[in-house]
């Protein structure tokens, strides 16, 4: 194995937590009989252990060392690799050493560890090639991933020789990408130890649809439209969702990720203090062949907080263009974002140039081009949203008392919104739990 490792050209660079490499030196060193048996098993149950910690963290089944051959090739990110995920494969001398390395994966996917099993007295090897996973909750790990990885394993298992391994790895990396951010929907940006942010995946984000969000049609009508224009490469918009709380701002912009997910498009949360850095992220996804939206929740600033000035240059100011696969969505409570108070008219009556202090606060709304309000619903509304989250709960009772119950449980709990109803029915269903079917 260490042989085929040290062979590999394009993926020689694999990521720095692989444990390919070190099992490789495990063989190389079982082969030259100079080991210690108590080491060395030693040392095989520690990648054994990396190796299940991975088959947990993704759901991975069945064959695991196959699973873990295909997670490395979808996640090593080279010129190669994203040269196919913008275009597909491409005539080129490249591709031959691709194939050589593919040539190389194919032995290791068949890779024999029988006789390491035998001398050490260990069957680990064979465990982890017919492993049956404990079925886990969506939630427990990342099921996006877990699938497109198990489905290109299977399909190279298939795989009859260098050309039909070529083929399937280029269609996975045409149709889904490679790296985080091609397996991730979702990122948050971190602080690298160099000092520059790094887009850290959200391994699970809400599985929330435009069908779980009640009424609105209007709004998310809007919304569809301008992410459809964007994702299909079309002029579009940075979009401000505003309006009062619990109205399903945030689900809306969760809902249009899962829907658009598969045709490329990513998402990375934002925060106000993250805002110097969102340069450098820009630097980092501009020529990535996804489209991403900016998500900024509840955005808002105080008088005194002067980040919106950074935001206000990088969305449409700045010297740097902002690259075209980049959007900006931001949900917010506030209208005109920046607070403004009945003192800030004394102020502007001592102001030499008050139109110019004005401008400046309302300018950063004004680079929103789409602007949809989500406004509370009223009494009709409320019961509607009640009565079809009742429904889809199975929550059977009479129609009457499920209202009345739901008019005193927002009376005390945040008043009329889509929120409320739900934590309503919510409540309703934990103390009916033994009678819902």
């Amino acid at each position: 194995m260490h042989k085929l490792v040290s062979q590999l050209v394009i993926y020689r660079n694999l990521p720095t937590d692989n444990f390919l490499e070190p099992l490789a030196e495990i063989c190389a060193e079982f082969a030259a009989g100079d080991y210690n048996r108590e080491e060395l098993t030693a040392e095989i149950y520690e990648q054994v252990h990396k190796l299940l910690d991975i088959g947990t963290v993704y759901g991975f089944d069945k064959n695991l060392w196959h699973n873990y051959l295909a997670f490395l090739l979808v996640s090593c990110e080279n010129p190669f690799a994203i040269t196919c995920e913008k275009v597909g494969a491409c005539d080129g001398s490249v591709n031959q050493f691709a194939k050589h390395d593919f040539k190389i994966f194919r032995q290791l996917f068949s890779y024999d560890f029988s006789k390491l099993e035998r001398a050490l007295g260990i069957n680990c090897f064979s465990l982890i090639s017919n492993y049956q996973a404990v079925v886990k909750q969506e939630r427990r790990y990342n099921k996006n991933i877990s699938e497109k990885v198990q489905a290109l394993s299977a399909a190279l298992e298939k795989a009859a020789d260098a050309e039909e391994f070529f083929a399937c790895v280029t269609k996975f990396y045409h149709d889904y990408g490679v790296g985080k951010l091609g397996l991730n929907k979702a990122f948050r940006i971190a602080q690298a130890q160099q000092g520059e942010p790094e887009l850290v995946p959200i391994s699970n984000t809400e599985q929330i649809t435009f069908d779980d969000l009640i009424g609105y049609e209007d709004q998310k009508q809007r919304l569809l439209e301008n992410t459809e224009a964007f994702v299909a490469g079309r002029p579009a918009n940075n979009v401000l969702l505003f309006g009062d709380s619990g109205t399903g701002k945030s689900s809306s912009i969760k809902a249009i990720l899962n829907q658009y997910y598969d045709r490329g498009l990513r998402m990375i949360e934002v925060y106000k203090h993250q805002f110097r850095g969102l340069s450098d992220v820009l630097e980092q996804i501009k020529d990535r062949n996804y489209k991403f939206i900016i998500y900024m929740d509840d955005l808002s600033f105080e008088e005194y907080e002067l980040e919106y000035k950074y935001l206000k240059a990088i969305i449409e100011g700045g010297l740097g263009i902002k690259p075209q696969n980049v959007l900006i969505y931001a949900t917010s409570n506030r209208r005109h974002l920046i607070r403004e108070k009945f003192s800030d008219k004394r102020e502007l009556d001592d102001d030499l140039h008050s139109n110019d202090t004005v401008q400046e606060k309302l300018s950063l709304v004004a680079r929103f081009g789409v602007t949809i309000y989500y406004g509370s619903p009223d009494k009709k509304e409320f019961q509607n949203i009640v009565r079809v989250l009742a429904d889809k709960y199975h929550i059977h009772m009479p129609e009457a008392d499920l209202l009345l119950e739901a008019n005193k449980w927002e009376l005390n709990h945040g008043g009329l919104s889509g929120r409320t109803a739900t934590q309503f029915i919510a409540n309703l269903r934990s103390k009916l739990k033994g009678e819902i079917k």
